[in-house]
């Protein structure tokens, strides 16, 4: 297995953003490859600066005389783990603005709250957002469509030698963000009460969010519950998909669905070593929904992305808005899905352009005027020209 993979959709999207804006924020978990993207931008640069506000030194460069620092630098200035120190968004403002300014900013963020908000509050209209997932299956190759799916997107433990590799990676990844990561978030919970309820949510994938639930699973309040999933879904773990409903006649869902973002880290959570143990565990299809939902919103962005459900029983598992149309996607983990009731139920109440139907076979077939199966390994030859972001 190669030790690197080209990822040049995103490289061309952070370029883009570095040219049209004077700051660019990359955003996603620890060890998904932001540094390593920030690296290769940067070859690409005459002069660049880089500061990791993990090492005492780069720490040191900017909390001293941030201003007199940064004002040195020209062209490139990347600045990692950036949330670390938020007083450093005061001090980029007023650099931005200048007219003239040499440099261009690069932060590098793995906690979306405080950094969301710090770059809001001070970098209005001066910065522009990248998301920053794993591996996706089309710089993957779709040869290593299974490999992606059981040992997830992480570049480290995708690109482990073997799978036993693979696990003791992500056994050290939840350690040390459970002991090191969150306590330097300024987060005070019992690791061991924060790893449990990890757990259960690998459980509770793909399906719709209980807090009272999962709080007396736990033994813990409903507010508590809640603090714990906002933990998780502000570093970019879990992902809180919410629903969509409007006037149409019907009760509809208004609670939001729960998915762990790494299907290599949920695979580890629930103990399945193998695509042989994969295919015989009783979250098989949620495991495939959440891989499938995950790698489409990779393509298409975040942004206006929904579920739907009422309350008697039609679904869709997710609903895009885009160019003024709205696109449905279903996730079935079937050799040969076809048609179900409610995927016309959902044609017709929602006004949906289309649905596809993303499986992991090979053949893509029409089912209807409107829906198509489509196997995931098309869907970014199939799906671009409408979901690009």
């Amino acid at each position: 297995m190669q030790q690197t993979i080209p990822r040049p959709r995103l490289l061309n999207q952070i370029e883009a953003c570095i040219a049209n804006s004077p700051a660019t924020v990359l955003l996603g978990a620890r060890q998904v490859g932001k540094t390593t993207l920030a690296h290769m931008v940067a070859a690409n640069c005459r002069d660049h600066h880089f500061f990791d506000l993990e090492r005492a030194a780069g720490r040191e460069a900017l909390t001293q005389t941030p201003e007199l620092t940064l004002e040195d630098c020209s062209e490139l200035v990347v600045i990692d783990e950036v949330q670390r120190l938020p007083s450093l968004f005061e001090v980029l403002r007023p650099l931005c603005d200048i007219p003239d300014r040499r440099s261009v900013y690069l932060l590098l963020g793995s906690a979306s709250p405080d950094l969301v908000r710090g770059v809001s509050e001070t970098l209005a209209g001066r910065a522009l957002f990248v998301r920053i997932a794993g591996f996706s299956v089309d710089e993957v190759g779709e040869d290593n469509q299974d490999r992606l799916w059981l040992q997830g997107g992480f570049p480290r433990a995708y690109l482990s030698e073997t799978p036993k590799d693979t696990w003791r990676w992500l056994e050290s990844f939840v350690q040390t963000f459970l002991e090191r990561d969150i306590p330097q978030l300024g987060i005070r919970i019992p690791s061991e009460s924060l790893r449990r309820f990890w757990v259960m949510m690998a459980h509770y994938h793909g399906q719709i969010w209980n807090a009272s639930e999962l709080g007396r699973s736990l033994s813990v309040s409903p507010g508590t519950a809640n603090r714990y999933r906002d933990i998780l879904a502000g570093t970019f773990l879990i992902r809180v998909l919410p629903p969509w409903f409007e006037n149409i006649g019907k009760r509809q869902t208004k609670s939001p669905k729960i998915y762990l973002r790494d299907s290599g880290l949920l695979h580890w959570l629930l103990g399945i070593d193998s695509i042989q143990n994969l295919r015989s565990h009783p979250r098989y299809g949620a495991s495939w929904e959440g891989y499938a939902l995950e790698q489409v919103l990779t393509l298409s962005g975040e942004r206006e992305s929904y579920y739907w459900r009422t309350q008697r029983g039609a679904e869709l598992d997710l609903l895009l808005f885009r160019k003024g149309h709205r696109y449905g996607f279903e996730f079935k983990c079937s050799d040969a899905p076809g048609v179900t009731k409610s995927m016309h139920i959902a044609l017709r109440d929602l006004g949906l352009e289309r649905i596809w139907i993303i499986y992991p076979g090979k053949d893509r077939y029409r089912l209807h005027k409107r829906i198509e199966a489509l196997p995931l390994r098309q869907i970014y030859e199939a799906c671009s020209d409408i979901l690009k972001t």
